[in-house]
């Protein structure tokens, strides 16, 4: 579903602050495939995401995507491809409008536009249904203004968002990083439950390595814009945090690793 064919990337390239930040990155995602990515600060994550998804052009390298070379096509032409949900919860709903009102943009995403009434009966019915998957009671409150909403509820919503067209790819960008652990927890618990009823092909960037290991049917760490370690399988199931810190020290040959990748 997914293929990245020796990534680089460097920002402002013949200067002093010149930052290599993907140094020929190769990854291979199958369909359906949950993976987890951890890494320190500087480690290329974003990068990456923002390279798959057009933010900006690679220096080198290409990107395919369902079979389809995607390298030099546009950002917004990327996007009826992807679903993505940034860290920020108040970047992917618009506040003032209506939770139904939300979701009505984002299943119409790419469709024609036309005159006729904004959310029919049976689409009003079909959000009631989808929502209760997030198990926050948002079903119940359809007219209620986004903006209303907590943090964990906005994120959790934005995932829903994310996920109505079925996109060919799912990016995770640290989804949960700007939440209490607790509602966190069920923001996740949301995510599993939507990718393995859609069979979603996802990518999520965590800080947290306990939930890299938790989530997911495969886990690879990042250091210095490519990837170190590539865990899948049973080895993942019997993972433990002591066990990647190790893995990490043998395939990197540092034993630097940022605290808030083993924040639990």
């Amino acid at each position: 579903m997914l293929e990245l064919r020796n990534l680089h990337k460097t920002f402002n390239p013949g200067t002093v602050n010149a930052k290599k930040a993907l140094d020929g990155l190769n990854l291979t995602l199958h369909d359906g495939d949950f993976v987890t990515v951890i890494g320190g600060n500087g480690a290329g994550k974003s990068t990456m995401l923002n390279a798959i998804c057009g933010t900006f052009a690679v220096d080198e390298g290409q990107i395919l995507l369902d079979g389809k070379d995607i390298t030099r096509l546009p950002e917004h032409k990327r996007a009826q491809y992807l679903g993505r949900v940034f860290q920020d919860p108040m970047m992917g709903t618009a506040a003032t409008m209506q939770i139904e009102e939300n979701l009505a943009l984002a299943a119409r995403r790419g469709k024609r536009r036309t005159l006729r009434p904004g959310i029919t009966r049976a689409e009003r019915e079909n959000y009631r249904e989808q929502l209760k998957i997030l198990d926050l009671g948002l079903e119940n409150r359809l007219t209620a203004k986004v903006g209303l909403l907590s943090g964990g509820q906005r994120q959790a919503l934005t995932l829903l968002m994310a996920t109505l067209r079925q996109p060919k790819l799912l990016l995770l960008d640290e989804h949960t990083a700007a939440l209490d652990p607790k509602t966190a927890a069920k923001v996740l618990e949301a995510t599993e439950r939507i990718v393995t009823r859609s069979n979603l092909t996802t990518l999520m960037i965590t800080h947290n390595m306990r939930d890299a290991i938790t989530y997911g049917n495969r886990l690879i760490m990042m250091y210095d814009g490519h990837i170190v370690v590539d865990v899948s399988g049973e080895e993942k199931k019997h993972l433990t945090v002591e066990h990647l810190l190790g893995l990490f020290s043998q395939a990197s040959g540092s034993t630097e690793v940022n605290d808030k990748m083993v924040l639990s």
